[in-house]
């Protein structure tokens, strides 16, 4: 085998990202020690973002499995039956550690690559929905790289005709270097229609069609899986270039070959290129590929195999196809205007052998190159928990009655918590969907039915940090919450799991309580994982992001013209609240009110009662399927007070008021509430919801059969938000805001 004696310089799998130990592994498994492409091979194979080291054996706590699933995780995404013979096939993934150095590049390519995965089931992508998080804007870099991911994202998401239905932004000081850029992508597919990326059956061909393959993305899942220095925040070496168009006709081309029957397995070439795609499909079908690269088309001269095989050039799918029908396959590549070419062979060795004009230059088992080792790291409880606990919103003091109409104020104009219209205009428009961007879950039809698909990302890191576990409970429930309160029935979830470096401590105590809350969640909710994406690593000169455990969940409606929306409707409809409101110190604990009025992140934060979340579910769900709600609005960032004030911003004309009073609360909160706590807390299971006064008997039941808390706390006015501590007298108002001061500061100018 060519290059098989070459001497390898000491050390320089270390440069390839591989530990000491690593290198002798292979060489123990191999019996040999491997030639240089070899090497890069194991090297980009073993890094965490394609091997999961430390994590894969916390991923196997989660639920994978329901009557709903029809492909679960180890796919190229997982696929949802929703019923008439169609699935909805969905995944997020991350493109962190790109944004971080070339943010527009960085997140063009991220819509790229989970839109190919999407593709690779079978199914036509039509849906997008993006969580970003960024540092706070005051500094030159984080306002850079905000701009820039948010363009990238957009416009590749334009090009392609993939509207974003749903955006999640948020703003704090451990993003600042780290951004995250986690985008989820949803597609329609008939059961006959599922593909998988299978290399089955010897003597099928091997081809590639999309784009050319260049030297750009060479190492990029290795870089992916360590930490950002200094300099490597500035460089643009290991980031891919995307093209949109080409991405387009590749779409249209995939799914017109697999129409015809051309295509026996397909897999998204992402990270780590021919290597993964071909290790992978290869290692799922018990079988071994024979690649010939010379025949690979180039867009670069002179690419040795080493970088050939480890390109991460976008827009190019790997294919599995019968000899009888390459023909087929080379005449619609043309078509579509894209490179094309057979570049190998499926056969019986069980491994992935590598050939330049006929001489083998890599010959490495794909088992082996697939089963990176799995590692138990030290785990062990952050220190910054004991200061934690030992804070109480006790020793915050209890606004002032003229001090609430400023505080709401000022987080209705929080960049958490303020519209993103002015920007999510960048993004295309919403041609098949009937909600969407930034009120909570984007929802598009399902076309030739009355189905309509809710989908939303949710998770808010702060709580995360103060307590993992915890926090992650909040970002399940969040999410089923808010895809419910459409209306939907919240089906599966996938995750983005973006955390610091797991080889220290207090960072891996941090994943596996996350992951522990998340399998508890979704086990309780009937909501399991189909798949997602582990990104470690998320630190620059070792100040971590925040634990950021993103959730991707979409839900079901049997009738989309049912879609239920959070803005009022009518002046003079009943608002409750569905479910269980604190309002006590715990309930200030991680707020955003905390953070932007006080300064503390802090507090021991209370878990979700996920009995009662179901519940809420059911009731959301239920009384949507019976026309009994006019508006329904998840509480989450910013409490009860934002949500109301949201509600009337977001409410038809003549109906974006309401009148409030706390004193309905009664008897069903604390006795030791507060009122910035019952205003302002945000871990709390519950909804608000308007409705025509006829349906209130029938909605107070339907909650008392689920055990769920229901109360009538006011009433849909024309203009303006009042709330009262009681409904007495004038000088009980602690909030009183027309509609035109909530919209101003709601409504951010781009």
């Amino acid at each position: 085998m060519s290059n098989h004696n070459e001497t390898l310089r000491d050390g320089i799998w270390r440069e390839m990202g591989l530990k000491d130990d690593e290198y002798r592994l292979i060489v123990d498994r191999l019996g040999r020690e491997p030639n240089f492409t070899e090497l890069g091979m194991f090297a980009v194979m073993w890094s965490e973002h394609c091997g999961y080291k430390h994590s894969k054996k916390l991923l196997q706590k989660l639920p994978v499995t329901g009557p709903q699933i029809l492909v679960g995780p180890g796919e190229n995404a997982g696929v949802v039956d929703i019923g008439d013979g169609l699935g909805v096939a969905f995944k997020i993934e991350s493109h962190n550690h790109p944004c971080a150095v070339e943010p527009y590049e960085g997140a063009a390519t991220g819509v790229g690559g989970i839109v190919r995965d999407i593709l690779a089931m079978g199914s036509r992508p039509v849906a997008l929905a993006s969580c970003f998080r960024f540092g706070t804007l005051e500094g030159e870099r984080a306002s850079f790289l905000f701009s820039q991911a948010v363009k990238g994202a957009a416009d590749y998401g334009n090009t392609l005709g993939i509207p974003t239905i749903s955006t999640d932004i948020m703003f704090a000081g451990p993003y600042i270097l780290n951004p995250l850029c986690n985008v989820l992508c949803a597609g329609i597919l008939r059961h006959q229609d599922l593909h998988k990326g299978l290399a089955a059956g010897a003597g099928n061909v091997v081809m590639v069609v999309g784009n050319t393959t260049g030297r750009d993305g060479i190492h990029g899942c290795t870089f992916a899986s360590d930490e950002l220095e200094g300099s490597q925040a500035e460089g643009t070496s290991t980031v891919a270039k995307g093209d949109p168009e080409i991405e387009r006709r590749l779409i249209e081309a995939c799914l017109e070959m697999m129409a015809q029957g051309a295509v026996l397995g397909i897999q998204d070439m992402g990270a780590a290129g021919i290597t993964s795609s071909g290790a992978e499909t290869a290692a799922r079908a018990g079988t071994g590929l024979a690649i010939e690269v010379s025949k690979v088309p180039v867009s670069e001269e002179g690419m040795t195999p080493y970088e050939i095989m480890l390109s991460e050039s976008q827009e190019r799918m790997l294919l599995i196809v019968s000899p009888d029908k390459v023909d087929t396959v080379m005449e619609i590549g043309n078509k579509w205007g894209l490179s094309v070419a057979e570049i190998g062979v499926v056969n019986d060795s069980g491994n992935l052998q590598v050939f330049e004009n006929g001489v083998k230059v890599a010959d490495v088992p794909v088992n082996l190159l697939t089963q990176a080792p799995v590692y138990d790291p030290e785990s062990e409880e952050p220190g910054y928990m004991k200061t934690i606990r030992g804070f109480s919103a006790s020793s915050v003091p209890v606004p002032e009655v003229h001090e609430f109409n400023g505080i709401l104020i000022r987080l209705l104009g929080s960049p958490n918590i303020a519209s993103k219209q002015a920007l999510y205009s960048r993004h295309g428009g919403e041609p098949d969907g009937v909600q969407g961007w930034d009120k909570g879950t984007g929802i598009f039809k399902v076309e030739g039915t009355s189905k309509g698909l809710a989908v939303t990302t949710k998770c808010n890191g702060r709580l995360v940090y103060l307590s993992p576990r915890a926090g992650t409970q909040w970002a399940v429930a969040h999410a089923a919450r808010t895809v419910a309160a459409s209306g939907a029935v919240p089906l599966a979830i996938s995750n983005c799991l973006n955390f610091g470096n797991p080889e220290k401590p207090e960072i891996f105590w941090q994943l596996e309580h996350s992951v522990q809350g998340m399998a508890e969640a979704c086990d309780a909710l009937g909501t399991p994982v189909t798949g997602g994406n582990v990104s470690l690593y998320n630190e620059t000169q070792g100040q971590p992001v925040c634990p950021t455990p993103v959730i991707g969940m979409v839900g079901l409606l049997d009738d989309a013209a049912k879609v239920v929306t959070p803005g009022f409707k009518a002046s003079g409809h009943k608002i409750a609240i569905i479910g269980k409101i604190f309002g006590d110190n715990q309930s200030l604990h991680g707020s955003e009110y905390l953070e932007l009025i006080h300064g503390a992140v802090a507090g021991d934060i209370r878990y979700p009662d996920l009995e009662m979340e179901k519940g809420i579910i059911n009731v959301l769900v239920g009384g949507a399927k019976e026309g009994l709600f006019a508006s329904a609005h998840s509480v989450s960032i910013g409490g009860l007070a934002v949500t109301l004030a949201q509600s009337c911003v977001w409410g038809e004309a003549g109906a974006r008021g309401a009148n409030i009073a706390l004193g309905s609360l009664h008897g069903i909160i604390e006795v030791s509430h507060r009122p910035d706590g019952v205003l302002f807390g945000e871990c709390d299971s519950v909804a608000i919801v308007s409705f025509d006064p006829q349906y209130e008997h029938k909605i107070e039941e339907l909650c008392r059969s689920e055990g769920v808390t229901f109360a009538v706390i006011g009433t849909v006015t024309q203009d303006g938000l009042v709330v009262k501590r009681c409904s007495a007298c004038a000088e009980a108002e602690i909030v009183n805001l027309s509609y035109k001061q909530m919209a101003d500061a709601y409504y951010i100018r781009a």
